[in-house]
């Protein structure tokens, strides 16, 4: 895996702010059901996909260490996004593959962190 590409994401997240906006335990504004497991959030100052901020999941390790990345594909929204998972151990990586993938239309592909 090249290196380089996980320094630009460290990069990029220690020049931005993570901003909360469903806290763990907080239900998914559209899918009421889906209960967020962990802090979700998204870097300020930053554009994904969907032309928000990039999304962060929060494990319960060191938020500034990021982890892994989720590469999403919804095809209802007709998008792909990337989401970074920070201070997520592998137990919490499982928890955020398994908590959207319910969905045949949502489906996503976690990218571990070389050691």
């Amino acid at each position: 895996m090249n290196p380089a590409f996980w320094t630009l994401l460290d990069d990029l997240g220690a020049s931005s702010s993570v901003v909360i906006d469903r806290p763990k335990g907080s239900a998914h504004p559209r899918f009421p059901e889906n209960i967020y497991p962990y802090d979700y959030g998204y870097l300020s100052g930053t554009t994904s996909g969907d032309g928000q901020g990039i999304d962060v999941w929060l494990g319960g390790g060191d938020v500034t260490q990021l982890s892994a990345v989720l590469v999403s594909a919804d095809l209802k929204k007709r998008d792909a996004e990337l989401k970074l998972l920070l201070g997520c151990n592998p137990a919490e990586q499982q928890v955020v593959v398994d908590w959207p993938n319910g969905y045949p239309s949502f489906q996503c592909l976690l990218v571990v962190r070389p050691s």
